[in-house]
């Protein structure tokens, strides 16, 4: 099912649920995972209730910025925000900003901008004093432009990670193994001439097929394994595993807020794409509905490890509830919890818990 039927079938007003024996590919309330401003609106409420419970994944340095929970650019929504980011912009004004649609995906309405000039259609009507119609304008997020991205080749990319979460209450979720990062097709440049070139700044593929430049037959993708080779012979094993560490971090801490990207593309632009996602499929299945058997809500067990395929188990709320009164208590104290289990600091903070 499609999250928009997924949405309209479980809506308040159609009163429907699922019995015991069924399932369905996605969560009811999808919109609070999938929608940008959403997720932006989760995280910062995310981070307010860490703060009232004193956890140190809450802290901060002398200047307010969170020293862990930091990987979430400053980000407002527009129209709404307006004010609060012209106040923000002109602490500097030569920096640049993306500004996003919160409701669409692909790449697309998506531009960055350097002046405020350039978003003229979001401040304040200046005869009425009032904010023109949501009607006549569509919301979008702007956050500040990462200007100094990691390249490969002189070209940015991202990465497509798939997580499965087969229960919210207590969480569980497992990484996919064969991720893949996708590039794009013309070099990097910060250069304020390039800000309208989106195969400079943009990876959807959406986009960057109609580039000069794109391959058809590999779609401008690596393997995250092949990454990771990479990475490890040009900066080393020990910075490559703490890189995938953090990217492990980032995923728990973001599924605890909102999930990234709950409505994954599922189609295939290369061979090597079709055989990832059909096995994608296929693994999935095989966690969702062990041995092919009819589905019981009460079945709350995580699957043996044979049926896991390419999955592994990246983080289980109750296995952390088991020991995280004393994994706290010895993050407080700095003490090592293990290569997977702490994310340190080179300032020499104390490691902090970050699986549970």
């Amino acid at each position: 099912m499609s999250v928009q039927t997924i949405r309209n079938v479980f809506s308040v007003e159609t009163g429907y649920r699922l019995s015991d024996d069924q399932i369905v590919n996605h969560f009811p309330n999808h919109y609070e995972l999938t929608r940008k401003d959403l997720m932006v609106k989760n995280i910062k409420r995310y981070r307010k209730e860490l703060e009232k419970e004193g956890s140190p994944l809450a802290e901060k340095d002398e200047n307010g910025k969170y020293l862990y929970l930091d990987f979430v650019p400053v980000t407002y929504m527009l129209p709404a925000d307006y004010n609060l980011f012209v106040e923000e912009f002109r602490k500097s004004p030569s920096s640049t900003w993306i500004m996003k649609p919160c409701g669409k995906a692909q790449g697309k309405g998506i531009f960055l901008i350097n002046k405020l000039s350039q978003i003229k259609k979001w401040s304040r009507d200046s005869k009425t004093s009032s904010f023109v119609s949501q009607s006549n304008k569509e919301a979008y997020v702007i956050s500040l432009y990462i200007n100094n991205p990691l390249l490969i080749g002189g070209r940015k990319f991202d990465l497509r990670l798939y997580v499965l979460v087969s229960t919210y209450r207590p969480l569980r979720c497992y990484m996919y193994k064969l991720g893949f990062c996708r590039f794009c097709t013309v070099k990097y440049t910060p250069s304020t001439s390039e800000l309208d070139n989106m195969f400079v700044h943009l990876t959807n593929v959406a986009i960057q097929k109609h580039g000069e430049d794109y391959n058809h037959i590999h779609g401008g993708k690596w393997t995250v394994s092949n990454l990771r080779l990479y990475l490890e012979s040009t900066r080393g094993k020990e910075v490559t595993s703490k890189l995938f560490d953090e990217i492990h971090w980032i995923i728990v801490q973001s599924l605890k807020a909102v999930a990234v990207n709950a409505s994954p593309s599922l189609t295939s632009s290369t061979a090597n794409d079709r055989i990832l996602k059909y096995n994608l499929i296929n693994d999935t299945l095989n966690i969702a509905v062990p041995n092919g058997e009819i589905p019981d809500c009460k079945w709350n067990k995580s699957p043996p490890k044979e049926v896991l395929g390419n999955y592994e188990i990246l983080y289980d709320e109750e296995l952390a509830q088991g020991d995280g009164a004393d994994r706290e208590l010895r993050s407080r104290q700095g003490q090592s919890l293990g290569p997977r289990a702490g994310r340190s600091r080179d300032s020499g903070r104390a490691v902090l818990t970050t699986w549970k």
